[in-house]
């Protein structure tokens, strides 16, 4: 059975690829709704929505429909994939393959089934992000030895150990780039001479100069609002006024990684110390990510070149390959 498309609904980016195509959509997994005393209406979705956090009347919410992988709020999941459908000019009664998270219920899993059946799709089958990701970093996923991988996307961090295509031990954790952003912001408030700045700033100020490199000097200037008198204000924010915030969420990744080795069978685990393991995901591709790795994981490892796009990437291999789609979900 040949799929048309695949869609990775991420915690930061909805991604799509069509078969025939390849890569066509990449757009914020964002939901603008606005109230009023007619109801709720949704004012807008994707890059379109992103323009307005932060920037609009409390009338106006953004938000993500779908929180930690689950989809929280099914109406406005359905009205934000539609418009991302219709710019590709997508093609009803098609096939499609849906990128997951580990561990989803079999509940949480129905909810995806229902979303894209409403949207007019014929076969609908679900696969973990975690062996798309190992796809696209050219691991033969039905190899039986094992292979470990870290997922740090937008919203969670997904560890996974996998082998003869199937996932012998996985872990999400609900810890990403949003988290990320969260706290950084959190810091600055806090911080003597604070500074209140809001997420997209913080986003900012993570990929400009977020850093894991002690000696790294980066810095940028940052606008906000003063944190005693609520004024306007500008600061100058160093790397190292940062970047223990980065530190505390990844040394909870590199303390999930030892306990999920050390929980493994003794062959399984030399396998992953032979191999390493390998890191993907957005947050993958901060600064000095290796040099922190190398300071904390006593493991082998390696970090993708393209990790914030490589699950859909390897999704695309799968629709190219009709044979390895069929081993992978059976």
């Amino acid at each position: 059975m040949r799929y048309n498309y695949a869609i990775e609904l991420g915690g930061a980016s909805t991604t799509i690829f069509a078969r025939e195509e390849g890569f066509v959509l990449k757009e914020p997994t964002l939901v603008a709704v606005e109230t009023s005393t007619e109801g709720y209406k949704v004012k807008a979705v994707g890059e379109e929505a992103k323009k307005l956090v932060w920037k609009t009347l409390d009338e106006v919410e953004v938000f993500n429909p779908i929180a930690n992988g689950v989809i929280e709020n099914f109406e406005y999941t359905l009205i934000m994939l539609s418009c991302f459908l219709k710019k590709i000019k997508y093609k009803k009664s098609s096939n499609i393959l849906v990128l997951i998270p580990c561990g989803l219920t079999g509940e949480e899993k129905k909810k995806y089934y229902e979303l894209f059946d409403k949207l007019g799709f014929n076969e609908i089958s679900l696969i973990p992000t975690v062996l798309c990701s190992l796809l696209g970093c050219n691991v033969n996923i039905l190899s039986p030895k094992a292979s470990m991988i870290v997922d740090i996307g937008g919203a969670t961090t997904d560890i996974a150990v996998v082998n003869l295509g199937s996932i012998l031990k996985g872990v999400t954790l609900g810890i990403g780039g949003r988290a990320m952003d969260i706290a950084l912001a959190n810091s600055l408030a806090m911080a003597k001479d604070g500074i209140l700045i809001g997420l997209p700033t913080a986003e900012k100020v993570k990929n400009e100069i977020g850093s894991l490199y002690k000696n790294d000097t980066l810095n940028m200037e940052v606008m906000g609002l003063d944190g005693a008198s609520n004024m306007p204000k500008t600061k100058i924010i160093s790397c190292r006024d940062i970047r223990h915030v980065f530190e505390a969420f990844l040394e909870e990744i590199v303390r999930t990684i030892n306990v999920t080795i050390n929980t493994l069978p003794p062959e399984i685990s030399a396998d992953i110390i032979k191999n390493g393991v390998i890191f993907t995901g957005g947050v993958s591709k901060i600064t000095g990510l290796d040099d922190f790795l190398k300071r904390t994981l006593t493991y082998n490892f390696t970090i993708s070149d393209d990790g914030e796009n490589v699950a859909i990437l390897g999704a695309g291999k799968l629709l190219n390959d009709e044979a390895l789609l069929k081993k992978v979900l059976a």
